[in-house]
């Protein structure tokens, strides 16, 4: 009875393969905050006796019911977390238009909650790089080499610069030079 339902919220993320999204379960969450409601209500009533009759046999019984309240918790948290970890994931990989197979697998506050994130992203994107702004979430792996061999001169700039140990020399426009 205690924690087995938040315990399993948590288990069926564990078990769900990385980057991939698994329905979410909103009856187990509910069932989770049902128990932790009656688990507080039992409490209440334990510590008004222990305080009204001076019962201090009730006492182990009060704390390990708060134990389980601060469990059930912790699992509920953790769940919500980490699919909305994912769903950021998903973001990265999908783009700003999620198929219909992983939307079916949100909840409305978690669309809520991607429909935000894209549009913070979008903002932040669009204020990088100058005019047209600079989109982040293309070329997500890394170049092979630290250092770039060609460049092509895309600004007329007609002065020297050492860059490298390089001697990069007229740097004209529509002119390359190696690096």
């Amino acid at each position: 009875m205690f924690c087995e339902k938040a315990m399993e919220l948590v288990r069926e993320l564990h078990r769900a393969p990385e980057g991939q999204l698994p329905v979410f379960n909103e009856d187990g969450l509910r069932q989770v905050l049902e128990e932790m409601k009656a688990l507080y209500e039992q409490n209440q009533s334990d510590v008004n006796e222990v305080k009204s009759g001076g019962q201090s046999d009730l006492i182990p019984t009060i704390k390990f019911r708060h134990c389980s309240l601060l469990r059930n918790r912790r699992c509920a948290v953790a769940y919500l977390y980490d699919r909305l970890l994912r769903i950021r994931a998903l973001r990265w990989e999908y783009g700003s238009v999620l198929p219909n197979a992983l939307r079916f697998h949100m909840s409305a506050e978690e669309m809520e909650w991607f429909n935000h994130y894209k549009k913070s992203l979008a903002t932040y994107m669009r204020s990088l790089g100058g005019d047209g702004g600079l989109d982040i979430t293309q070329d997500m792996k890394p170049p092979k080499s630290l250092y770039i061999e060609k460049a092509e001169c895309i600004k007329d700039c007609k002065r020297s610069a050492k860059t490298m140990g390089a001697d990069l020399k007229d740097l004209s426009l529509d002119k390359e030079g190696i690096i």
